[in-house]
Formats: C-alpha cells, structure tokens, sequence
C-alpha cells in the first residue's frame, strides 16, 4: 500500500528536495505540496501523512496541523525543524502531530519516519521527549491537556501501558515486556488514547507528563528488567 505524503514548506527548493526523497522509496508517494499552513489544509484530505514546517510565513504550520488532526483523524502529521528541540516542535505536538524531524535528516530516515507515523506510531525518542518535556511543560495545570483526574477512567493495566508508551517502546515491545500479543498491545493502546481523547500516541505522552503520570526525571524500564505482574 503507497503511503500518500504532502509537503507543507514555504520554500521551494526544500519542497524539491524532499520530493525527490520521498517519491525515490516504492511505497512513498508525494501527493500535493504546500507553501503556507492554508493550502496544507486544502490539500490534508487527499494524504495519510503531512510533513509540516511550522514557521511559515501567513498561516503557520501550528494552526494547520491543530485543524488537520481536529478534522482529519486518519491523516498524520510529522513536523520538520531545523532545530530539533525547541516551543514550536512542542506546541505543535499538542496541537496533534505525530512527532518531529530534523530538516537534516538522511533519506532513508525520513522515508522510515513516515512509514512509522503513517502506521499510527508516533516518532518521539525517549530523550528527545524527556527533553522537551522538561524544557517547556511549565505552565499550570489548568493549561494541560486533560486534569489528573481524567486519568481515574484508566484500568491499571492501560495506565502500565501509557508509562511504556510515554517510554518510546512500541507495540511489539510492550508486547514483549507484559507477555501479551501484538494486537492486544495495539488494543489496549487504542482504548486508552479514546478514553483520554488523545489524537494518537504521541498526544498520549504529552497526557502522561501534563497529568504527573511519568516525569521528565523518571526512570523509564530498561530492555531487562523484569516484566510487571498482571
């Protein structure tokens, strides 16, 4: 299946080069491209992914990508910066992106984070989110995605899961870790983002950090530690 790809950057010659990027992988296809955040929009409904730059003259990428995953559940956005870590990436991630990506990045990276987002993961390293979270989650609680008290519709196990996806594993890993199937993973993550109205994963770990769920100094699992009890 050909994973559709629209390209939202005010500069041309960018555009170019990630069209050429995109469309030399099979299974990529670059669809529309977009110079400001209103014709990202025009054009969201016709891809299942939007590479979005944020900082774009008009209407921004931030406003774009908020009404894009407001309006359009199935399609993803993955946010291009040139610096990896800094408010726009974080603001951009509550208004619904899927993760980030440096304008640097090689191609077979940038052709595999759009597979991964496309597919519904978000492209958050656990350190680039420790980071972030710890650089910008300062405001008060009532600026917060959802209150603390939100997080009482969670059975225990869904909250074990929002810890591990806040940790960056994936399906296949909390899989591994609590001995389940794949699928029940991917179910449980899915339950969990509905009850908390989070657009995808990774509004799933801006709820587990804004809510006091994981903290940015928190020790995450490591690959061998043991799995918790059921």
């Amino acid at each position: 299946m050909t994973v559709r790809v629209v390209l939202a950057d005010d500069q041309a010659l960018v555009r170019a080069g990630f069209r050429v990027l995109v469309d030399s992988a099979p299974d990529l296809e670059v669809v529309g491209e977009a110079a400001d955040g209103r014709e990202a929009v025009e054009l969201a409904p016709s891809a299942d992914v939007v590479l979005m730059d944020v900082r774009m003259p008009g209407s921004d990428g931030l406003t774009a990508t908020r009404r894009i995953t407001s309006s359009l559940p199935g399609v993803r956005v993955l946010v291009l910066t040139t610096f990896e870590i800094d408010e726009y990436v974080f603001a951009a991630l509550r208004n619904g992106a899927s993760g980030f990506l440096g304008k640097g990045v090689e191609p077979v990276e940038l052709q595999q984070a759009i597979r991964l987002v496309a597919r519904g993961e978000a492209l958050l390293s656990p350190v680039a989110t420790r980071t972030l979270i710890a650089r910008f989650l300062r405001g008060p609680a009532q600026d917060a995605l959802v209150s603390g008290e939100r997080l009482e519709a969670l059975t225990g196990r869904e909250r074990e899961i929002m810890i591990m996806v806040a940790a960056g594993l994936t399906n296949d890993d909390i899989a591994d870790r609590l001995g389940i199937s794949p699928s029940t993973a991917k179910t449980h993550v899915n339950r969990t983002q509905t009850k908390l109205g989070a657009h995808d994963r990774a509004q799933l770990v801006m709820i587990a950090y804004e809510t006091g769920l994981v903290r940015p100094a928190a020790r995450f699992p490591a690959p061998d530690d043991p799995a918790p009890t059921r």
